[in-house]
């Protein structure tokens, strides 16, 4: 859980900085993706952007709102080029049956947009 409190806290100041040049102050609505091998538990990220709120946060208000959608992985096969969704990091190509295909979408977290005021 601390790491996605600290997350959150990055992802905060990332904002914070964009909302400085754009003349904002206060985040509305915040928009993740969360990839299902990134590492991260979006209830827990749900729960760190609470914890903000709760502590303060000077962008944020009793009312910021924080929206996640969850990226499924996607993996391509380096020999035969089929995509596929993976069940692990390391997973076989059910196309060919090679292993560690490389992973192409579902490992990171991205902030989509934000709504300032």
């Amino acid at each position: 859980m601390s790491h996605e409190v600290a997350l959150m806290g990055d992802m905060l100041n990332l904002v914070a900085e964009d909302m400085q040049k754009r003349g904002l102050s206060k985040v509305k609505k915040l928009k993740l993706r969360v990839g299902t091998f990134s590492h991260s538990v979006p209830d827990a990220l749900e729960m760190a952007f609470e914890i903000h709120k709760a502590m303060k946060a000077p962008i944020l208000t009793e009312e910021s709102t924080l929206e996640i959608e969850v990226e499924e992985a996607r993996a391509r096969c380096v020999i035969c080029g089929h995509e596929y969704v993976p069940d692990h990091r390391v997973a076989l190509c059910p196309n060919c049956g090679v292993p560690g295909g490389k992973l192409i979408a579902g490992d990171a977290i991205r902030i989509l947009s934000y709504e300032g005021v």
